[in-house]
């Protein structure tokens, strides 16, 4: 009995996967500059605020010439690092 042909197999697709680049996903980290902005920015309001009340029967620091200003300043100072605190991942 005359034997059948053989079947040529068809080509491993696995030089083609090799050759593509995987994709990767961007880092969503923080940047480096986030945190200790935020925290500096907390800090820094507080003490305008803290400065602001100890002081305020005389010299009425840290800026005496805006006077009750000074609780706004601090106030915005604190929502700034707030602020921040949002993009905090």
């Amino acid at each position: 009995m005359p034997e059948s042909k053989s079947r040529k197999k068809p080509e491993k697709a696995t030089a083609a996967k090799a050759s593509t680049p995987k994709i990767t996903k961007p880092t969503t980290g923080n940047p480096p500059w986030l945190v200790p902005t935020m925290i500096t920015l907390f800090i820094v309001g507080i003490l305008w605020v803290v400065t602001f009340y100890l002081t305020s029967s005389g010299l009425r620091l840290p800026v005496p010439a805006i006077g009750q200003w000074n609780i706004a300043v601090g106030f915005a100072i604190l929502l700034a690092g707030f602020g921040l605190s949002t993009r905090w991942k």
